[in-house]
């Protein structure tokens, strides 16, 4: 796919997460998806390396079940072959602590035959680290 293709295939999953439709997302991915999110597993429940769809849609779900977003804007989109860089902001409250982040993020895209074959997500882990620790 062009580089134009892959800009929209990522504007396109950001929509459908926006709206809460995580089977469309889950639908441009390739079967063996490697999911990459930093940080801490022991204080941040979505930290760790996924694989597979069905692994990325737990991990949705885990998010879910942790996080209320308040913001969440792909505000930047480079892309280079079949890698793309995202710029998003985020902010969201933990459910468990009402800890709040607000993070600038970037997230790299890797495409292989037209789906997301690696998602890898750039953050500040100590920042979201201390929501999940907030009392």
């Amino acid at each position: 796919m062009s580089e134009a293709e892959n800009t929209q295939t990522a504007k396109d999953a950001y929509a459908a997460f926006g709206r809460g439709d995580i089977p469309a997302v889950l639908g441009v991915m390739t079967d063996d998806i490697e999911w990459v999110f930093p940080g801490p597993a022991d204080v941040l429940p979505n930290a760790g390396t996924f694989t597979g769809t069905e692994a990325v849609g737990a991990w949705f779900g885990t998010l879910d079940a942790n996080l209320e977003f308040q913001v969440f804007e792909p505000r930047e989109f480079i892309a280079q072959g079949d890698k793309l860089v995202a710029l998003v902001h985020i902010e969201n409250t933990v459910r468990s602590t009402g800890g709040k982040v607000a993070v600038d993020e970037a997230h790299l895209w890797t495409f292989r035959d037209g789906k997301v074959a690696g998602f890898q997500v750039y953050t500040d882990t100590a920042a979201a680290a201390a929501a999940f620790r907030a009392q």
